[in-house]
């Protein structure tokens, strides 16, 4: 695997992970009884978003290293994984 395939597999979860993260840590200004005037209830109490791509780079950084050390480091591929469809001759 060239360090590009790497970086584009990085950038993928990267933005897969950075939406699966952003709704924790999440406070509303409902929750925090403080709704600006002309906003959502449901609307964000304050910017989170610093916070959530530290956390994004962090899982992201373990999730493509477990991957490379599983396929660089013990040798696996996507072809030792049993095939659940049966082919068609």
């Amino acid at each position: 695997m060239t360090w590009v395939s790497l970086a584009a597999m990085y950038f993928v979860f990267w933005w897969l992970t950075l939406f699966a993260i952003l709704p924790f840590g999440l406070k509303t200004q409902d929750e925090d009884h403080n709704v600006t005037l002309g906003t959502e209830a449901s609307a964000p109490r304050g910017p989170h978003m610093l916070r959530a791509m530290l956390w994004t780079t962090l899982v992201t950084a373990v999730v493509i290293g477990a991957f490379y050390f599983v396929t660089k480091g013990l040798g696996y591929s996507f072809d030792d994984f049993p095939q659940f469809i049966p082919e068609i001759n």
